[in-house]
């Protein structure tokens, strides 16, 4: 991928976590430096629209904004753009200061909001009518798309481009008065009906809309577009780099000419970076918002979201996202990064620090017939053998454990070395246990109840013979067992670019098996005062976290984090 560099995440002195950028935008910054261009300074701004919640492309732009600018000593702003009122509420605002916050970034005193600047932004809009820059336009929507023109014709000015300063003057102020209509005027800056960027012909600036803002309330009924809005922000809080997304580069020449036109005394730097596309996923607010908005995820932290809540909810951590985004850099070119690349930067941490534990999801009840009954052992397992320091912990055995139904077959295929009748399996940490008959359903067939017999010399799971018993499962005691609910999560689409084809539906690539709720799965006592949060390893089964929503105090709900499958380690290492 081109102009991606490997990012190295550090800590500095304050433990506050810094991404260390080399890439293209740094090289612009060195130029800056070097020019003094802006005085020796960075200083970049983080600027979400409060309309959803912010998904992982936005902590893509979280780390590179506040990143860079830690590198080079600079400050970074959180600002809301906050100039549309009919989508934005307070809910966003404040789930966009949380991400922020667990993200491990901090704006300390520098919070903003466009609608700071209202005012500001009234009085900038009347000095480019004073200086004839700017005019009211009565045409309607669909008539500025239709005098605009197109990508090889010239867009055709508008019959209102000619009125009087004056008047102008008074119909905008008319506007701010609330004396006309929604949609019957808009302001629109005087530039080039001819130019080849359609975003310079003479764009829209200011339009009415009665709608109450959730900060100013009803105190206006004009509200700036982002084209105009975003730029004189930039330049208010002497944000020496804009760094955008890719889409906005076109509108760069607004952006510059804006700054130019009203002599801005800090004239803000734009420079754009490659959007973060995501394989089995959708980016789109508007899409992730008609996904929560129609029912098909259980809301905006549904762990099969992108969001950095259903990320979070689902059992991704700050250190793992931050690695992710340093490694996939900062790119000029579209590109879709593979999801493999996320999940495996989770599990390089978990596997690190996760406490192994025993749970069986789909439990078949295995007796032992000659361990004495009513007796109870506790063996030592480990907890983490990737760390040393991490110890073991009892776990109790008994005559009755569970085992998960995969781990049973009443006709193994070859080379099935788990448990099948008159095989042995080994117990993990316990003994070695050989099938010697069953008991099925009289109406289904299925096994429903597997007798065993142990081999009381095995303590720990080896042969006292020296026989080699190659398979090994996981169990739990059914005397000290509870029961738990477990969700298993896919990807919340079959397809790997959906949306991709305007001829389909993105809704229609929804995966029907995104999720698996299994509701009695027997799990190690240890594990019922796991709290919200709290990260495992099920042995062999996959990295699990425990439900921030649905989880009650001796009630945890599971949900899976990850599979153990790592489907990147295996084509960087042919790589």
């Amino acid at each position: 991928m081109e102009d991606q560099n490997i990012n190295e995440i550090e800590k500095n002195d304050d433990a506050e976590n810094e991404v260390m950028y080399s890439n293209f935008i740094q090289d612009i910054i060195d130029d800056d430096l070097r020019s003094d261009r802006f005085g020796n300074r960075v200083h970049t701004r983080f600027p979400p629209e409060p309309n959803g919640y912010l998904h992982i492309g936005h902590a893509k732009s979280i780390c590179l904004n506040f990143g860079i600018a830690a590198q080079n000593r600079g400050l970074t702003n959180l600002r809301f753009d906050d100039t549309n009122p009919s989508k934005e509420e307070d809910e966003y605002v404040e789930s966009i200061k949380t991400d922020v916050r667990w993200l491990g970034f901090d704006w300390e005193d520098r919070l903003f909001y466009a609608s700071d600047y209202f005012e500001d932004l009234y009085q900038y809009a009347v000095k480019l009518i004073e200086i004839g820059k700017a005019y009211v336009c009565d045409l309607s929507a669909d008539q500025i798309r239709e005098y605009r023109g197109t990508l090889i014709q010239p867009g055709k000015e508008s019959p209102y481009r000619s009125r009087s300063t004056e008047e102008n003057l008074d119909l905008f102020k008319r506007m701010r008065n609330g004396e006309f209509e929604d949609g019957s005027r808009v302001l629109r800056a005087k530039i080039d009906m001819a130019s080849p960027n359609l975003n310079m012909r003479d764009p829209v600036i200011y339009r009415i809309m009665r709608a109450t803002h959730h900060r100013t309330g009803d105190n206006w009924c004009i509200y700036p577009m982002y084209d105009f809005a975003h730029p004189l922000s930039d330049s208010k809080e002497e944000i020496t780099h804009s760094i955008c997304t890719l889409e906005f580069e076109a509108h760069r020449p607004l952006y510059n000419w804006l700054l130019e036109t009203l002599d801005v005394e800090c004239k803000s730097r734009q420079v754009e970076f490659a959007r973060l596309n995501l394989s089995y996923t959708v980016m789109s607010k508007r899409k992730l918002l008609q996904l929560v908005k129609e029912g098909h995820v259980r809301g905006w932290d549904d762990p099969r979201m992108p969001t950095i809540s259903g990320l979070r909810r689902r059992g991704y951590t700050p250190e793992s996202i931050r690695e992710f985004c340093s490694r996939i850099g900062v790119a000029k070119g579209n590109s879709i990064v593979d999801l493999a690349l996320l999940e495996h930067c989770i599990r390089e941490e978990l596997n690190a620090k996760a406490t192994r534990v025993m749970g069986v999801l789909r439990p078949l009840k295995v007796v032992i017939d000659n361990y004495a009954e009513g007796l109870v052992e506790e063996f030592e397992v480990p907890n983490n053998p990737e760390d040393p320091d991490a110890g073991n912990r009892k776990v109790p055995f008994t005559r009755t454990i569970y085992i998960d139904q995969e781990d049973f077959c009443e006709n193994p295929p070859k080379k099935y070395f788990r448990l099948a009748p008159g095989q042995e399996v080994r117990l993990k940490s316990a003994y070695i246990i050989k099938c010697e008959s069953l008991i099925k359903d009289e109406k289904t067939g299925e096994v429903i109840e597997v007798h065993c017999s142990y081999d009381p010399g095995s303590r720990g799971g080896n042969a006292p013979d020296g026989r080699k018993v190659k398979g090994t499962i996981h169990w739990v005691s059914a005397e000290h067992a509870f029961d738990a609910e477990v969700r298993l999560y896919d990807n919340l689409f079959n397809d790997p670019n959906p949306g991709a084809d305007e001829n389909i539906n993105f809704l229609d690539q929804i995966n029907p098996d995104s999720l698996e709720v299994l509701t009695n799965c027997k799990m190690e006592p240890g594990l019922k005062n796991a709290k919200p949060g709290d990260m495992f390893q099920f042995l062999r089964l996959g990295y699990f976290c425990v439900d921030s929503v649905d989880s009650k105090p001796g009630t945890p709900v599971f949900n899976r984090t990850v599979s153990l499958k790592d489907s990147w380690a295996k084509i960087s290492n042919k790589e």
